[in-house]
């Protein structure tokens, strides 16, 4: 909080904004170094340095917004990157939402987003100095946006038309839990509270990707979200934000355009059939989402095993959910015969997928004998009772 107040005076902001970005350890040794030689206080020099490193990560997330706004590192790690955040807003929009409600708002990401949108916002996080900063970068939006420090539960808005909640519960602790189910307390809010809330207002509740799947409620619209070929979310919406007739979607944005494949139901799986010319490996929504038999049936592909995701056809296929290869070879999954291909095509720069085998892909990448100025793509896989290894290059990408 000491840093905190040091940052939001007119002398630290007006430092912070003259410095630009700080990128990797020794332009922060040196940016310390100039401004403690300059007579600023260690607390002002702490709190600007680590602003403006923090800014230059957020450009990924944020764009050029990230060059006004005020983070916190753990605040930017569980932050919506800007893109999706709009297309939740655009959905609220598009339900009929006036009002939303942001319980638990971190550095204020999503509320931006809604605010933005046209949308009236109440932001609220349990943390003080998040709020501050939540309140710091919601400022150009006073007039319809407002940030209040306190808890997600003290702040439930009344059933109402036009009125939405948005909830991203945290994780109390960091990881993925080896020995235990992750339950419904290892939340904040608790998510069995979020899912009674869910209930009765209109909501969206992001989680993870990776979510256990056998937990989400069986009423509302689960939607897997990918942005520029990583999978960044799981959002179950309900009540008027839920679309009908649709429990699974998978949205794959890849910069501003952006694709979505929907479902009542996870898809039945196509049929495993033999390696065709290409393989074509589904974006990670679509996976997360259980649609992959969709997509190969509207492609008339089929499963390369019946038990990976991966999907084989003759043709290559122009499809945003899928990245198509072109196989140029095959081989049994051992560096040996791997090696004496990657040598007769002369291969020195080489990507490395696998799925379904027990393969370290960095330590095996080191028993490879790569040379050349070739590049290429090598999926190690099983295909039935045995380990292959198909040698392919991309195909480029649809738009």
């Amino acid at each position: 909080m000491t840093e905190l107040r040091a940052l939001l005076t007119p002398e630290g902001l007006e430092l912070l904004d003259g410095l630009g970005p700080v990128d990797g350890v020794a332009d922060v040794a040196r940016t310390v170094s100039r401004l403690r030689a300059a007579g600023h206080s260690p607390d002002l020099v702490s709190a600007v340095v680590g602003q403006a490193h923090l800014r230059a990560r957020a450009a990924t997330k944020f764009g050029d917004f990230a060059a006004r706004m005020l983070f916190t590192r753990a605040g930017l790690e569980q932050a919506t990157r800007l893109a999706v955040a709009a297309r939740h807003a655009q959905r609220m929009r598009r339900s009929g939402i006036t009002r939303v409600s942001d319980l638990g708002c971190g550095i204020g990401g999503d509320a931006l987003a809604f605010a933005a949108a046209g949308l009236d916002v109440t932001a609220v996080d349990a943390d003080e100095v998040t709020a501050a900063i939540a309140a710091f970068n919601l400022a150009p939006f006073a007039e319809t946006a407002a940030v209040r420090h306190g808890t997600a539960q003290d702040h439930v808005p009344a059933p109402a038309a036009g009125q939405a909640v948005w909830m991203d519960p945290a994780r109390r602790t960091s990881g993925h839990s080896e020995t235990r189910r992750v339950s419904s307390d290892d939340y904040s809010p608790p998510l069995d509270w979020a899912y009674d809330v869910a209930g009765r207002i209109p909501t969206g509740i992001k989680l993870g990707p990776g979510h256990d799947r056998d937990a989400l409620p069986s009423d509302a619209e689960a939607q897997w979200v990918s942005a520029d070929g990583s999978v960044v979310e799981l959002v179950l919406w309900t009540g008027a934000l839920a679309r009908d007739g649709i429990r699974r979607s998978a949205l794959v944005i890849r910069g501003e355009r952006s694709h979505e494949l929907t479902a009542a139901a996870d898809a039945v799986d196509e049929p495993a059939r033999a390696l065709g010319a290409f393989v074509h490996e589904p974006d990670g929504a679509v996976i997360r989402a259980r649609l992959i038999g969709d997509v190969a049936r509207s492609l008339d592909a089929g499963m390369l095993d019946e038990h990976i995701a991966y999907l084989t056809s003759d043709a290559a296929l122009t499809s945003p959910f899928v990245q198509s290869f072109r196989v140029r070879e095959t081989m049994p999954a051992n560096p040996k015969a791997i090696s004496a291909v990657l040598k007769a095509h002369g291969i020195g720069t080489l990507e490395i997928k696998k799925r379904g085998v027990d393969i370290d892909p960095a330590a095996f990448r080191k028993k490879l004998a790569l040379r050349g100025d070739a590049s290429a793509t090598l999926f190690l896989t099983r295909i039935g009772d045995q380990r292959r290894a198909i040698l392919a290059d991309r195909v480029p990408a649809a738009d």
